[in-house]
C-alpha cells in the first residue's frame, strides 16, 4: 500500500479511494532514465513513461503533468516538459515523438513535420498555480515563444488559420479525412495564445501579454466566424475550400476550454454532451457523436472510444463554463466505468486502459490494431483517477501564488483531502457530520485563504485559515 507521502483522499465510495491510491503505487515503476549508446541522457532528465515504450510522446507527457502535480513534490513533474524543451531545434521546432534511447525525433509520412497539439503554455500555467514557481516561467518563456513562432511560420497560411495533417491532432483514424483546418488544432493554438498572455501577465511583461492576447482574439474571431454552424449549434473542421465538414467529433469541445463560444453557443455545445444521439454515452465521452455513421460501440480507435485525456479536457471545459455539477457527474460516471473494467464480473481479469467502450464496461478495440488499447497507460489513466478525483469529484481548486484553496461542493458529503503539499505548507480539509451538524475541519502549517462554495445551498464564503487546527460549522457560515 502507498505510504502517506502522497495526499490521502476521503470519499464515501472506498473503491474510488483505492483506485486513487493504487495509481500512485503504479506510478513508482514508470520513471525512466533514458541513455544513448555512450551512456549519456539525450534529454537531460528522467521521464514518467510506460516501461514498454521506446518513444516519448509530447501529448502524453503534457497531459501527465496535470495529475503528477499532486505527488507532493516527490516526483519532478516539470521533467515531462523540460525533456522536450531540451530537444528544441534552432528554428523553434519541438517534435511530437522522440526515440527514448537516442533522443532523435521520430517522423511519419502522415505527420512529416512531427507537430503535436500546442499545449505547453496550458500545462505551464497549471504548473505555476499548483507549484508556485514564478522563476520557472521566466526561464521557459523564450522556449515557448520560439515554439510559438515555429508553429506560426510553418502551419499558419494566408487565411489566418492553421493547417496541419489529421495525424498531428492525435485522432489518427477519426472520420475527419476532409479536415484541412482542424477545429481542435486551431482552438488549441488560440488557447496557447491565451495562456502565453497569462504567463506574460505573471511576469508583468505587458508586451508579451498584449501580443498574445491579440493573437488569441484574432483566432477566436476566425473560429467563430468560419467553424460555427448555427443550424446544428456546433463547431466543425474546415476543408481546403474553408467549408465546414459536418462531422461531430470530440475535437470541437476544446472550444469550451478556450472560451471560444459566447453563452448561447456554449449552452448549445453543452446540450450535445447531454444528447444520447450526441455524446451522452454511459462512459463519457466518445470521440465521435453516436449519430455519426462511423460511430462504433466497440470504439474502433477514434470512432467512438472514450479516451481519458479527451474526457478530462471536456470536463475542464465544463468547469470553465461554470457547469460544476455536470462536470462532477460526468467525472463520477467515467470513474465508475473504469472501475467496472478493472473489476469485471465473473472470473475475468480486469485492468485500466488508454481507451474504453462508450456504452458498456470493457476496453475499446480497433480492428487490425491488436496493440490497442494499451493496458496500464498511466499518463492518461492518472488524469481520471487522480486529477479528476481531486479537482472534480472532491472539488478542490488550488492556486499557490494566490495562497487560495477553493472547495466547490455540489452537496455536502463525507469527503476531503489530507496531507496536500502546497510548497511550504501542508493542509488537510475534511467535511464531516457531527452532533452540531456539518463541519469543515482544517489543519495547516501556514495561513492560507479558503473558499467554500456550496452549490446546492447557494452559499459561498472566503475565510483566512490560520496555522494549526480549526473547524467551521457550515450552518454558521
Amino acid at each position: 500500500m502507498v505510504k502517506k507521502e502522497f495526499p490521502t483522499v476521503h470519499f464515501y465510495d472506498q473503491d474510488f479511494v483505492d483506485l486513487y491510491e493504487q495509481t500512485w503505487a503504479w506510478v513508482r515503476d514508470y520513471w525512466r532514465e533514458p541513455t544513448d549508446g555512450t551512456g549519456e541522457n539525450p534529454f537531460g532528465v528522467r521521464f514518467f513513461v510506460d516501461p514498454q515504450e521506446t518513444r516519448i510522446n509530447q501529448f502524453d507527457a503534457v497531459f501527465s503533468t496535470f495529475f503528477l502535480v499532486y505527488s507532493n513534490r516527490l516526483y519532478p513533474v516539470s521533467n515531462q516538459l523540460d525533456g522536450f524543451y531540451n530537444r528544441q531545434e534552432e528554428n523553434g521546432a519541438i517534435r511530437s515523438d522522440y526515440n527514448l534511447e537516442t533522443g532523435e525525433p521520430l517522423f511519419s509520412p502522415e505527420n512529416p513535420q512531427g507537430v503535436a497539439p500546442p499545449l505547453f503554455a496550458w500545462a505551464e500555467y497549471n504548473l505555476y498555480h499548483k507549484v508556485g514557481n514564478k522563476k520557472r516561467i521566466k526561464e521557459i518563456m523564450p522556449v515557448l515563444e520560439r515554439h510559438y513562432q515555429w508553429l506560426e511560420e510553418t502551419f499558419k497560411d494566408e487565411t489566418g488559420m492553421y493547417h496541419v495533417p489529421l495525424a498531428a491532432t492525435g485522432m489518427v483514424n477519426a472520420p475527419r479525412e476532409e479536415a484541412y483546418y482542424p477545429v481542435d488544432f486551431n482552438t488549441q493554438q488560440a488557447m496557447n495564445s491565451s495562456f502565453m498572455a497569462e504567463l506574460g501577465h505573471v511576469l508583468n511583461d505587458k508586451d508579451i501579454e498584449f501580443r498574445y492576447r491579440r493573437q488569441y482574439f484574432s483566432l477566436k474571431t476566425r473560429i467563430n466566424q468560419q467553424m460555427w454552424d448555427e443550424e446544428s449549434g456546433f463547431y466543425y473542421d474546415l476543408n481546403k475550400e474553408q467549408q465546414r465538414v459536418g462531422v461531430k467529433t470530440a475535437a470541437s469541445f476544446w472550444t469550451l476550454l478556450t472560451d471560444i463560444p459566447n453563452e448561447v453557443r456554449s449552452s448549445s455545445m453543452i446540450e450535445h454532451l447531454k444528447d444520447p444521439a450526441g455524446f451522452a454515452t454511459e462512459n463519457p465521452f466518445p470521440t465521435v457523436a453516436v449519430s455519426e455513421p462511423s460511430f462504433s460501440e466497440n470504439g474502433e480507435g477514434y470512432r467512438g472510444s472514450v479516451f481519458p485525456p479527451y474526457t478530462f479536457m471536456i470536463i475542464k471545459g465544463l468547469e470553465k463554463q461554470h457547469q460544476w455539477e455536470l462536470a462532477r457527474e460526468y467525472a463520477i460516471r467515467h470513474l465508475y466505468c473504469m472501475l467496472d473494467t478493472l473489476h469485471p464480473e465473473g472470473n475475468k481479469r480486469g485492468n485500466v486502459y488508454e481507451a474504453y467502450r462508450p456504452n458498456r464496461e470493457g476496453k475499446a478495440s480497433w480492428t487490425g490494431n491488436p496493440a490497442f488499447p494499451r493496458a496500464m497507460h498511466l499518463p492518461s489513466v492518472g488524469l481520471s483517477t487522480v486529477a479528476l478525483m481531486i479537482e472534480n469529484v472532491i472539488g478542490l481548486l488550488v492556486s499557490l501564488p494566490r495562497k487560495t484553496v477553493r472547495w466547490v461542493v455540489p452537496t455536502l458529503e463525507i469527503m476531503g483531502i489530507e496531507n496536500l503539499n502546497l510548497r511550504r505548507n501542508t493542509i488537510t480539509i475534511l467535511s464531516k457530520k457531527s452532533g452540531r451538524g456539518w463541519e469543515i475541519r482544517h489543519e495547516s502549517e501556514k495561513l492560507y485563504y479558503f473558499t467554500l462554495d456550496l452549490l446546492d445551498q447557494g452559499k459561498e464564503k472566503t475565510l483566512p485559515i490560520p496555522s494549526g487546527k480549526c473547524s467551521m460549522l457550515v450552518d454558521k457560515m
